[in-house]
């Protein structure tokens, strides 16, 4: 089920990096330190935006907000 806060995201593996794109002109924000079992686990969540509300901000990563403009082509224009 498409999530009503996540456009889109990205893992990479080898740098622990978890990059979200919001919905609306919430901006992308690049998140450090995200172990490939928790981005399992938000990826298998019932609803995202629940885990990410709930979860996986709770546990504080690292994150940079991203110039929004480098990911345009990933956000659903519907």
């Amino acid at each position: 089920m498409p999530s009503s806060v996540i456009a889109a995201m990205h893992y990479d593996d080898r740098a622990h990096t978890l990059t979200i794109v919001y919905r609306g002109k919430r901006g992308v924000y690049r998140y450090y330190n995200v172990d490939p079992e928790e981005y399992a686990e938000f990826r298998a969540a019932p609803s995202q935006g629940a885990y990410l509300n709930q979860i996986f901000k709770a546990r504080q990563h690292p994150y940079k907000r991203l110039d929004s403009s480098h990911f345009i082509h990933l956000v659903d224009k519907s």
